[in-house]
């Protein structure tokens, strides 16, 4: 067992392959202000993603595209953060 200092505390031999952790990114949650538009728009790079709602208040659309461990997800509710201002990118 080690302390928040990282020092050995039960006197045995701390293999340092036992001390790694396997991190992940998995989530990137975007905020966005038009949900169907958002959909749209990376339906239309990735294709088919996962859309469920519960009620009114509440949507997540999660797309993971091809040969990644990593998704997006946005929607309705799902970030308390603020979407940035649309732009044109045409």
């Amino acid at each position: 067992m080690t302390d928040l200092n990282g020092k050995n505390r039960d006197n045995r031999k701390r293999d340092p392959e036992s001390a790694t952790v396997d991190m992940k990114f998995e989530i990137v949650v975007i905020p966005v202000s038009d949900v169907d538009r958002a959909k749209r728009f990376y339906s239309s790079l990735v294709g088919v993603g996962c859309d469920f709602a519960a009620g009114d208040d509440y949507r997540v659309i999660q797309f993971t595209p091809p040969g990644l461990g990593c998704s997006v997800i946005f929607g309705k509710n799902v970030t308390a953060a603020a979407p940035a201002p649309p732009r044109d990118c045409t």
